[in-house]
Formats: structure tokens, C-alpha cells, sequence
């Protein structure tokens, strides 16, 4: 896809096995859809925006969601892809889409969109996202095979404390006080028994809201070897206006002292993009690149509000890129800003026992143990999906399984 006013749009099929198409989607209708979308996302930043989203928003109910489905269905799904999509679909036949989308387009859940009443993009197709080919192919990038790591050690950055910052505070905790019966805590203890888990730890307990997972750990333990890496916590996206995704910054426990690109905050400077692309150059006299650094390694998951924003940009160079750019084959990133488990229970009144968020993390951390996380992923969203058509509960809202994207090398 490509912006150009109107959107623009072409499609061909692997091996030729259908005709190939083009079309042109109207600007005005496009971005109104995109502007409903926008509306019904979470806003943490803005007053009441999280609580609009879980309380009176489109992904609050079932009906007012399915409208904006169907409107973003109407304005960015050509008619000559839905007729292929539906005879496929007819045959019995589920294709993997791998969508590169434009830059206004960039958080639109194409697994949501609604060609038909009862049919939603994922219930007939796979889809996953397409890094830029100027990621993929640029010079000196190495990539990590996963047929060849899968049994590597899985890096766990899960919920680390930022300098500075309170467990109650802007970059505070993300999944509360975690307990030994935790979803999330029973996946890390079985990682930790079969000695693949780093850190390695005692109790899977001591994973969580530690102080020690900085840069400099980062660099030494993926260099030491990885085959996943898996990151909960906080990220602040850049802003698409600025023109600058390599500005995006993922927050370690890196100390002010600590040296990078990124501005402190408070006693923290946080991991950004143009660290992990460039490394040490112009900042250190004997400066490294980033993929010296941090090697990527095959499979990497970013569980943090709009982690995969640097698709918005024309240039996109931020998280996302970074990682494939260190050697990931792929990325599973939020397009949005995503609610935490406490807030589905405070605002939107989800049972205490309720932990949507831990759910997800466990369903993308197991597909990208699996050999087609892509298809794995796509059915723990269709299970969803199926849920929330049943009960419109809103720990099934798609305000938080649509909201992930696996962004692929190739």
C-alpha cells in the first residue's frame, strides 16, 4: 500500500496461482474509517482515554465494534481481493496474507475487518505484516535462523523496574505483584526447570520487577546466544508527526549514567531505536554498532503500548526495524496502546481472577516456540474472536488481541 492522497494498493499471489490486482482507495473514505478506528483505541495520555476505550468505546460492545469493522472493511479491502478471498474461502482454502501497509494505515487490525456480516478477515486468512525490504536488505544485516536456534535460551525482560519511577507511576509496574500460580509465572517456570530461561532463576518469581536488566545485561546475554526474546514493560513511541521512529525507546533499567542517544528521564535513560541501530558510533571512543551489541535473536515479542508504532512512518527505523535490522526473522509488536490486567478489572469490571493481558503474553510467547507462529498466533485469535462474537465480555474486546502484529523479514 502506499499513501499518495488516495491510498493505493496492488496484490499478487505466490507462484502466480491467481490473477494479480490493483486499486485506488479513496482518500475521504479511507481516513474516515481510519479516524473511527482512532476513536476507539486507548488513549492513556489523554484524559478519560483509557476509560473511554474499556467503558463506552467501539471496542467496549459488540455491535458498535462490528461498525467500525465493517466501515474499515468498506473503505481499505478492494473489491477484487474480497472476490478472491471469497472463493478461496468457498474452496475451503485459508491463505497467509502479508499485508505492507501505508503509513496512515499502520494500526489498522486487518484481522478485524468485516467483508461480510459473519466473516472477519481472520476467520478466512492468516495475516501477518511485511518488514520494509530497506530493513530486510540492508548491507551487513545478519540474520538468525530459527531452525538452527529454537533451542537456545529464551531472554525474558518481563516488567523490569525503571530508575526513578514508582510501581504505581507513569513507567510503573505493567503486570502488578505477580504469585507463583500466575498464567505468566507457570509459562517461565517451565522455561527456568529446562535451564533455558535468562535470567536464570531460583523461583520463576524472581523474573518479574528486576533491577539488574540494563543494556550492558542485554548486550552480554544475547551475545553469550538466544533463540527468543521476549520484552513486557513500557515503551514510548515516537510521535508520527516528528518524522523520527528512531527517537522510540524501550525502557530497561538503564541509569541516567548509562550511555545512549536517548535524553534521561529522571535517574533513566532509556534503550532507544538509533541506540540498537547504531550502536555506540559518534558517542564513545571506541564505539561498537548496535547489532554488535544487542544481537537479535530469531524471534522477538514486545509486549508494550504501540511497540510496533514505527510502521506509522514513511521511514520506519524505530523498535520494530531495530530488531529485524540486529538479525530477528520476526517481530510481534501492538499497533496501540494496550490496558493492563488491573485495568480491565478497575474499569471495565472484569471478574478479579481476570488476566487478559497474562493471556496474551502466554499465547504469543507459546507460537513463537511453534515453527508458523503466524498461523498459531492467528488461531489464539480466532478463539478470541469466537468469544467475544459469543459473549461480548470485554476480556475478549479486541481493544487487546487485535491490537498485535507479527512483522516478518520474508
Amino acid at each position: 500500500m502506499a499513501d499518495a492522497g488516495d491510498v493505493y494498493v496492488s496484490w499478487r499471489w505466490v507462484d502466480d496461482s491467481a490473477p494479480r490486482g490493483a486499486s485506488m482507495l479513496p482518500e475521504e473514505s479511507a481516513m474516515r474509517a481510519v479516524r473511527l478506528l482512532a476513536s476507539a483505541l486507548p488513549q492513556p495520555g489523554e484524559p478519560g482515554g483509557l476509560e473511554s476505550a474499556l467503558t463506552t468505546g467501539a471496542f467496549a460492545d459488540y455491535e458498535r465494534e462490528y461498525t467500525v469493522a465493517q466501515e474499515l472493511s468498506r473503505a481499505l479491502l478492494p473489491h477484487g481481493l474480497a472476490a478472491q478471498l471469497y472463493e478461496l474461502w468457498q474452496q475451503g482454502v485459508r491463505p497467509h496474507i502479508r499485508l505492507q501497509p501505508s503509513p496512515r494505515l499502520a494500526q489498522v487490525p486487518w484481522e478485524l475487518i468485516a467483508p461480510d456480516r459473519d466473516i472477519r478477515l481472520i476467520d478466512i486468512a492468516d495475516v501477518s505484516l511485511l518488514a520494509p525490504a530497506s530493513v530486510v536488505q540492508a548491507p551487513g544485516r545478519v540474520a538468525r535462523d530459527w531452525t538452527r536456534t529454537q533451542a537456545s535460551p529464551v531472554v525474558a525482560v518481563l516488567d523490569p523496574r525503571v530508575p526513578g519511577f514508582r510501581a504505581d507511576s507513569t513507567l510503573g509496574s505493567v503486570l502488578g505483584r505477580m504469585t507463583a500460580d500466575a498464567p505468566l509465572t507457570e509459562r517461565v517456570a517451565d522455561y527456568a526447570r529446562r535451564g533455558r530461561l535468562r535470567p536464570a532463576v531460583e523461583d520463576p518469581v524472581e523474573i518479574f520487577r528486576r533491577t539488574d536488566v540494563d543494556r550492558t545485561w542485554l548486550g552480554a546475554t544475547l551475545r553469550e546466544g538466544a533463540g527468543r526474546m521476549i520484552y513486557v514493560g513500557h515503551v514510548t513511541a515516537a510521535a508520527p508527526e516528528s518524522g523520527r521512529s528512531e527517537d522510540a525507546e524501550l525502557h530497561l533499567c538503564c541509569t541516567a549514567e548509562t550511555i545512549g542517544f536517548a535524553e534521561p528521564t529522571r535517574t533513566h535513560r532509556p534503550l532507544s531505536a538509533k541506540d540498537l541501530l547504531l550502536g555506540t558510533h559518534t558517542i564513545d571512543a571506541d564505539p561498537r554498532t548496535g547489532p554488535q551489541l544487542w544481537p537479535v535473536p530469531s524471534r522477538v515479542a514486545l509486549i508494550a503500548c504501540e511497540s510496533g508504532g514505527d510502521l506509522r512512518f514513511s521511514e520506519a527505523l524505530g523498535l520494530t526495524s531495530a530488531m529485524i535490522s540486529g538479525g530477528a526473522e520476526l517481530v510481534t509488536a501492538s499497533r496501540w496502546a494496550l490496558p493492563t490486567d488491573l485495568a480491565f478489572q478497575r474499569i471495565a469490571g472484569a471478574p478479579p481472577e481476570a488476566r487478559p493481558l497474562q493471556q496474551a503474553i502466554c499465547a504469543i510467547d507459546g507460537a513463537h516456540e511453534q515453527p508458523d507462529p503466524v498461523s498459531v498466533l492467528a488461531d489464539w485469535q480466532r478463539t478470541q474472536l469466537a468469544a467475544w462474537r459469543d459473549t461480548g465480555a470485554i476480556v475478549h474486546s479486541p481493544v487487546l488481541w487485535a491490537a498485535f502484529a507479527t512483522v516478518c523479514a520474508a
